[in-house]
C-alpha cells in the first residue's frame, strides 16, 4: 500500500503546473526556509514530547510565513498543545485558528480557541481575535452560543449529587454494567466529593426515575441507555432534571431543554473519515459496508458528509460479512478480468470488523490495487497488540479512541487523559470492553462539567476530543493511526 516515488513526483509536478500561472517559483531564501521547516519536523521526531511540540510550532510558523498554509495547518494540527508553555499555547492558538478559518474548518477553530477557557496570559487584542474566531466557528456549525445551553439550576454550583440510571437486567445490562463499573472506578480514583448513586432503570419508567432522583435531591441524571428511550425524551420540551443520555436519539434534532446526549457513534466516525479523505485530496470514493442496518446507517453518514464536502461516491458495496471477501472487493474496485479499474476511484472507505477487514488489503493487492488508500473506522481494531495478525492491515488508516492507540494519539500511555484510571481499568477489563470503559469515564467527566457548559467544547477525553453541538448532542473527534508492521502508528502529516 506504499505510494510509489513516481506517484509522489507526478503529484508534485502536477501541482506546480496547475499553480504555475498564479505564483512564482520560490526564491533561494524561500527554499532555505522550507528546508529549515523540514529539518525541524525531522528533529521533533527525536525529541521529548514537550520540546517536540515547541519545535513543530516553529516549523508551522515557518510554513505559514512562506505562504504554505496547507502544510502549516497540517503541522499545527499534529501539535499536542498541552505540551506547550502558556505563552506558546497562545501563539499556537492564534496561528492554528487563523489557518483553520482560512481553510473553512470551524471544528479546528473551536479546538484552537479552547485556550479561552484556561488561565493563560492572553492580551486583550488576542482574546478579542480568538473570541471572534470562536463565534465564527459556532455560526458556521450552526451552533448557538453555549449560553443558550446553560442550566440555570446548576450554574455556579459544584456537581456533587449524581444519579446513574442504567438497566441491571435485560439486553443492555452487560453494556450498562461495564459503564457503571468504569464510573465507579474513576470516581474512586478521583477521590472527589461527588455522591454517585445508582438506580436500576429496568425496574422503573423514566418519569418514575426522575421522581426518585428528585426525592434523593440529585442534581442530574446519567441515563437512559436505550436508543428508543432517548428518542422519546428528545421530543419533550424539557426534562425534569438535567440529563446526560448515553446514546443518541433517532430524531433529526434534540428538542428537550436540559437533555444532553453522548455515545460511541459509528456514524460520527464515518463523517470524520469522509472529512479526512476529502482533506487528503480524494474526490472519488468507493465504499464497502456490511449489508445490515448498522452498515446502512454508517454508509449513509459517510455518503452524505463526503457529498457535502464536494466529493463523489462512485461505487458503493453492501457486502454479506459471512461471504467471501473476493466478490465485494471485485465490485468495489470495478475489477475487469483480474485487474482493478480505478479510473474513477482514488480511495476506499471500509466499515468492517477485524476478521473481515484483514482480508481486504491482500485481496486488493491480488487485483493490482496495492496503493489505493483505505480509510476505516475503529471497528477493525481489536484494541490489543497482535502484530502478526494485523500485518495484513498495513497502511490502512483508521481512527480510534486515545485509550486504544496511546502511542499514535498522544505519544504514549503516560500522557493519556485520566492516566491513573486508564492504568486501573486496563488491568481489570477485557480489551473488547475497553471502549465502553472509556465511555463510562468520559460520561462521568461530562456530568461533572455540566455546570460550566463551555468546558465541554474541546474537552480532551478518553474517547476523543469532545465537542458540544447546539442541540445538546456531544460528538467526538478521534485521533488517526496507520498500521505499520501490524502495529498502529502515528500519522504525523495528513495525506503523507
Amino acid at each position: 500500500m506504499k505510494q510509489s516515488l513516481r506517484g509522489v513526483l507526478a503529484t508534485g509536478l502536477l501541482a506546480l503546473l496547475m499553480t504555475g500561472c498564479a505564483m512564482q517559483l520560490p526564491s533561494v531564501v524561500d527554499r532555505a526556509d522550507d528546508q529549515e521547516a523540514g529539518r525541524l519536523l525531522n528533529q521533533a521526531e527525536q525529541q521529548a514530547p514537550d520540546q517536540a511540540a515547541k519545535t513543530r510550532l516553529e516549523a508551522a510558523s515557518i510554513f505559514a510565513q512562506q505562504g504554505q498554509r496547507q502544510r502549516a495547518f497540517e503541522t499545527a494540527d499534529t501539535i499536542d498543545e498541552v505540551r506547550l508553555s502558556d505563552t506558546d499555547r497562545v501563539r499556537w492558538a492564534l496561528l492554528f485558528s487563523e489557518l483553520a478559518r482560512g481553510m473553512d474548518d470551524p471544528r479546528a477553530v473551536l479546538r484552537a480557541t479552547q485556550v479561552l477557557n484556561d488561565d493563560l496570559p492572553i492580551q486583550d487584542d488576542q482574546r478579542e481575535t480568538l473570541t471572534e474566531r470562536q463565534r465564527w466557528a459556532r455560526t458556521a456549525l450552526d451552533e448557538p452560543d453555549m449560553e443558550q445551553l446553560t442550566l440555570p439550576s446548576l450554574e455556579g454550583q459544584d456537581i456533587s449529587r449524581i444519579i446513574v440510571a442504567l438497566p441491571e437486567s435485560g439486553p443492555l445490562s452487560s453494556v450498562a454494567n461495564t459503564l457503571s463499573t468504569a464510573m465507579r472506578r474513576h470516581h474512586e480514583i478521583r477521590g472527589d466529593n461527588v455522591q454517585l448513586s445508582f438506580i436500576d432503570a429496568s425496574q422503573y419508567s423514566m418519569d418514575e426515575i426522575y421522581s426518585r432522583a428528585e426525592q434523593m435531591n440529585a442534581q442530574l441524571i446519567i441515563g437512559p441507555l436505550a436508543k428508543d428511550e432517548v428518542s422519546q425524551l428528545e421530543q419533550r420540551n424539557s426534562v425534569p432534571l438535567p440529563t446526560l443520555a448515553l446514546n443518541y436519539g433517532s430524531g433529526e434534532q434534540n428538542r428537550a431543554a436540559g437533555l444532553f446526549q453522548y455515545g460511541l457513534s459509528a456514524e460520527d466516525e464515518a463523517r470524520q473519515a469522509a472529512r479526512r479523505a476529502y482533506q487528503d485530496g480524494h474526490r472519488q470514493m468507493s465504499v464497502m459496508v456490511p449489508d445490515n442496518d448498522w452498515g446502512r446507517r454508517v454508509g449513509e453518514a459517510f455518503w452524505n458528509e463526503f457529498h457535502g464536502q464536494g466529493g463523489e461516491v462512485t461505487t458503493a458495496v453492501r457486502y454479506n460479512p459471512d461471504n467471501a471477501v473476493t466478490n465485494a472487493v471485485q465490485t468495489a474496485l470495478n475489477v475487469s478480468g483480474e485487474r482493478a479499474q480505478l479510473g474513477n476511484i482514488d480511495a476506499l472507505f471500509l466499515l468492517a470488523l477485524p476478521d473481515y477487514a484483514r482480508q481486504v488489503p491482500p485481496t486488493m493487492d491480488y487485483y493490482y490495487a496495492p496503493n489505493l488508500p483505505i480509510y476505516a473506522t475503529s471497528h477493525l481494531h481489536e484494541g490489543h497488540l497482535q502484530a502478526r495478525r494485523d500485518q495484513d492491515l498495513d497502511d490502512v488508516m483508521f481512527m480510534d479512541i486515545p485509550w486504544q492507540i496511546p502511542d499514535a494519539a498522544v505519544g504514549g500511555e503516560e500522557v493519556l487523559p485520566f492516566y491513573a484510571t486508564y492504568q486501573r481499568l486496563s488491568e481489570e477489563s477485557d480489551a473488547s470492553m475497553f471502549r465502553l470503559m472509556a465511555m463510562g469515564v468520559d460520561a462521568y467527566e461530562i456530568a461533572t462539567e455540566l455546570s460550566d457548559i463551555s468546558a465541554l467544547n474541546g474537552l480532551r477525553g478518553s474517547t476523543g476530543t469532545l465537542y458540544l453541538t447546539g442541540d445538546g448532542r456531544i460528538y467526538r473527534e478521534l485521533p488517526w493511526a496507520k498500521f505499520q508492521n501490524g502495529v498502529p502508528a502515528p500519522i504525523l502529516i495528513p495525506g503523507q
